[in-house]
Formats: C-alpha cells, structure tokens, sequence
C-alpha cells in the first residue's frame, strides 16, 4: 500500500501544480497549519464551515488582524476545502469580518521624486526608475529578464505577473544607457555561471522540462541577478535568482530619510506616482489602466484623487 504524503505536503504539491508563487506557497500553508492548531490538532476533513468561521472571527476580534490578512487566511483555508480535500463549504454569514478601511496611494511631488532617485546610485537608482518610469511593481521588476526588454520599440514585456497576465509598458528612453551597462555586467556574471553549469531559477510552468537547457539561455537570465548563487528551496538545485526585494526596500528608505521626505515611501509609491502624473499630464485613463495591468478601470481611478483635491482641484475658501 502507498503511503499517502502528508497533508502540507499534499498542498505544497497542489499549489505548485497550479503554478502558485512559491511566497503564495509558504503563506498558504502557514495560515492552514495555524488553522490545525487552533482546534487542536484536528485534521481539517472533521471540520466544517463553523470551525472555519471560530478560526477567522478569532483572527478579526483577538488577534485584530486586517481585512486583507483575514481574507488572505480564508483564501488559503478554502484551497486547502477545494482543491486538496475536494469538499465544497457553504457561506460564512455568521463570522465576524475585520473592517477594511478605504486608504488612498501615497503620491510624491515630481520634486520629491526627482530627489529622490538623485539620492540613489546604481542598479537601485535603475531599478526606482523603472518603478516610477514604467510603473512596474518591485517584484515585476526584480523578475524582469534579459528578453523583456525591448531597446526597438522602447517597451517592457512583464511576463506573468499580477493574475498570471503578460502586458506591455513604456520603456523610459532615459534608463537605456543604465540598462544597456547592467546588461555589460549581467553578461560578465552570466559567463562565468556558464563554466559551472548554474543558470537562473524559476523558468515557468513546463518550460524547463520542454528545453532542458532554458535555464542556461542568456535570454532568460535576470536583468537584477542576485550576488551569490542558492539553492532553489523547491528543487534543491543551485541556481542564481533574482535580487531580494529588501535590497531596494531599505535603499528607498534610506534615500527618503536623506531627502527629508516626510511621507512613508516604500518601492510601490513610485508606481503610485507613475499612474497620478501620467494622469496630471494630460494620459488617458484607459491608457494608464492599460500600463497598470489593472482588470478595472474603478481601480485606476483612485489616482484622480490627487486631480480632484489640493493644488490642482477645489479651492479652500480660506484661500478665496
């Protein structure tokens, strides 16, 4: 008899054949053994929608979680109901949801952007330009590969991001020569990753199995290679992935401290300024939405925000 793999395993398995990110993987399965432990150690085919709907109240009312990390939770308990258990559940009216609150996009000046980005050196100076000059969020841009960019028709190709969708954006004429020397210095790194036989992580879906030697393609290297080589914690095998995200995070806020800027900035403001002045220079909204990779243009909208109120809307009649 085959010995039946363990229930995370189960779901681990799963999640990676439906092509999850594997930071979605750890989450999912760290939410779902919270889950077991909070009723003791019940395996959850014993359990229904009342253990489900105790567990995410218990998250809103004593461990005060968002509305997001709660919905984030109930996500992760339902694929573990649908796709590893395949048990249907009912709904969840008697459960107490945490309040979402309604926040605007932080959103710099131009000047403060431009001091900003003056205030960065390097692939980090490269990278925020990106952010704010394509409008990339910081793991589309970590992720970006050699074959995403396009120096003819001066556009970027994000490959599966939010939602598994490829889109387009602009390519900033400006960053060119930036990317052109980065590409001098990948190349460096690329070649002597070839004499040792190691080639980037993370080629998607089947394409690895489809051409064993994809991963050593030099179209299909990273734009931001991480420093040193590590093991995939899936496979096992030694790769070269991407920069870690925390490496442009605290270099953003470093440079925020130092130009004074006194808002929170973190690597998404720039793509929150990206979609605001466009919009202030006069870019069609549909267009923008289009940039962004957003399925609705209600949630392109909230960047007119800033057109609506403050210096370029309503006056305070004070000020009349």
């Amino acid at each position: 008899m085959i010995n039946q793999p363990k229930l995370l395993d189960q779901v681990r398995n799963c999640l990676r054949i439906k092509h999850y990110a594997y930071s979605t993987e750890k989450t999912y399965v760290d939410w779902i053994r919270h889950f077991i432990l909070f009723h003791n150690k019940r395996h959850p085919s014993t359990m229904a929608e009342k253990e489900i709907a105790d567990f995410l109240t218990d998250l809103a009312v004593n461990k005060n979680v968002s509305a997001s990390t709660q919905n984030q939770a109930l996500n992760a308990i339902v694929f573990l109901y649908k796709h590893v258990l395949h048990i249907s559940l009912g709904d969840f009216s008697n459960m107490v949801w945490a309040k979402k609150p309604h926040r605007l996009p932080i959103v710099l000046a131009k000047e403060e952007v431009h001091s900003l980005l003056a205030a960065l050196t390097g692939r980090e100076a490269l990278m925020a330009s990106l952010l704010y000059g394509s409008g990339l969020r910081l793991q589309e841009c970590l992720r970006l590969r050699v074959k995403d960019i396009d120096f003819h028709y001066r556009q970027i190709r994000v490959c599966a991001a939010k939602g598994q969708k490829d889109r387009l954006t602009i390519l900033p004429v400006c960053c060119i020569p930036a990317i052109q020397i980065e590409l001098k210095k990948v190349k460096t790194i690329y070649d002597q990753d070839q004499k040792q036989g190691i080639g980037t992580s993370e080629i998607p879906f089947a394409l690895e199995r489809k051409y064993p030697h994809c991963a050593l393609a030099w179209e299909w290297q990273y734009l931001f290679p991480a420093s040193h080589p590590s093991r995939d914690p899936r496979s096992g095998v030694i790769k070269r992935h991407h920069l870690d995200a925390s490496v442009l995070q605290k270099s953003i806020h470093q440079a925020a401290r130092k130009c004074h800027i006194a808002k929170h900035v973190t690597p998404h403001t720039l793509r929150h300024c990206f979609a605001t002045h466009l919009l202030q220079n006069g870019s069609d909204i549909r267009t923008v939405q289009e940039l962004l990779g957003h399925n609705d243009v209600k949630t392109t909208m909230i960047y007119t925000h800033v057109l609506r109120y403050g210096a370029l809307g309503v006056k305070s009649p004070l000020d009349r």
